[in-house]
């Protein structure tokens, strides 16, 4: 199948879940029956869940309008976080995450009943990079490039920005995965005296950041793409990615003593990770046209980074990512209406 041609996103110019109810969704065909076969789903509620992170509801309202046209009743988004999110797919009082990351969300998978529960064949969203960043200015001045050179206090002191002489790390929110892997990552490269890993809520805690690096002061950060800040503070432009002393991620992200490198010879410290459609694996296999719907879709890292761009700008309601997500249809309706083309001829096989 022909992937999606990146384009400049052209078109884009002009809460919280705490119980989902057993038994809310109707995971049988039988239940309903699809008389039309342009409907395989009609009647099929399904409840798509996305975590705290703002900016994954656009590749999230894709895959529901996908099966809306497939003739699901999609319910509205739920809100939770990425563990409670496996463990609810799993039992089959959701339907399906369109963030899933492996294999930094690997744990989560395989703790929440692996694959007899769930379902991840395929990669929406590929080649997603995380790491470490720092400011040009304050790597160029002092000759920085490793995560390793925090160790030396008079290094750590630069990006102190609460006054204990430690370096303040804006980490991740807890919950995401990628904190464990920044605690497992501080203790593996001997930093627990220099740095403070600083946890929260991250798109509150990167205003800071961004605040703090437009007075000219030093930051120091974890990020990934896709996600507007590397547009806000663009890599080799404003800020650096650092590297790594050596591979040191936890075994279920990427597998104990995995090689991080990448294919450019630089070393983050994480694997390159695919952004996967996680769903319940008994709907799966009792609807032959959202499995091969989820398998085909692919959304390139660039558009997604353009939209999450577009709502860092202002373009952040609800409403704003619905036009969004029918823009990027409207742009690629062809390879879109293959996609549903493919899933019904599933139905007749």
């Amino acid at each position: 199948m022909r992937q999606p041609v990146s384009t400049p996103f052209a078109f884009l110019r002009r809460t919280g879940l705490t119980l989902l109810s057993a038994g809310l969704l109707a995971l049988s065909p039988a239940a309903f029956a699809a008389d039309d076969p342009q409907l395989p789903g009609k009647g099929v509620r399904v409840l798509p869940l996305k975590s705290s992170i703002a900016e994954e509801t656009f590749q999230t309202v894709l895959v529901m309008k996908a099966l809306e046209r497939l003739g699901y009743d999609v319910q509205p988004i739920r809100e939770v976080e990425y563990p409670t999110a496996h463990l609810a797919i799993a039992s089959g009082d959701a339907t399906f995450l369109a963030d899933h990351w492996d294999p930094m969300h690997s744990d989560f998978y395989k703790n929440s009943g692996g694959d007899a529960k769930l379902w991840r064949d395929n990669t929406y969203i590929a080649n997603n990079i995380h790491g470490y960043v720092i400011d040009k200015r304050t790597a160029d001045e002092h000759n920085i490039t490793n995560m390793s050179q925090l160790a030396d206090p008079a290094i750590a002191k630069l990006f102190d920005s609460d006054g204990d002489g430690r370096a303040n790390l804006t980490g991740c929110t807890p919950g995401w995965a990628c904190e464990t892997l920044i605690e497992a990552q501080l203790t593996a490269y001997k930093l627990r005296d220099t740095v403070q890993h600083q946890q929260g809520s991250y798109p509150a805690l990167m205003a800071d950041v961004i605040s703090r690096y437009k007075a000219g002061r030093p930051i120091l950060y974890y990020t990934w793409t896709p996600y507007w800040v590397s547009n806000v503070l663009v890599p080799g432009k404003d800020v650096v990615w650092l590297e790594v002393p050596f591979s040191a991620e936890p075994g279920g992200q990427g597998g104990q003593n995995k090689d991080t490198t990448l294919p450019n010879g630089r070393n983050y410290g994480t694997t390159i990770n695919n952004q996967r459609i996680l769903a319940n694996r008994a709907f799966i296999e009792a609807h032959p046209d959202a499995a091969k719907l989820f398998s085909l879709m692919k959304l390139p890292v660039t558009d997604v980074t353009a939209q999450n761009n577009a709502m860092n700008d202002g373009e952040a309601s609800q409403s704003d990512i619905e036009r969004h997500a029918e823009g990027w249809i409207k742009a690629h309706q062809t390879l879109f209406n293959s996609w549903l083309d493919e899933a019904r001829a599933a139905v007749k096989r």
